[in-house]
């Protein structure tokens, strides 16, 4: 059960990080 949240804690960190790049590289592109 642990690890399962984990997974989660893990998969929704690293869709925060792509989101926060995109924002980051679409700012420097406008």
């Amino acid at each position: 059960m642990g690890g399962s949240i984990f997974g989660f804690e893990n998969g929704f960190i690293l869709i925060l990080v792509l989101f926060i790049l995109l924002v980051i590289v679409g700012e420097a592109d406008c």
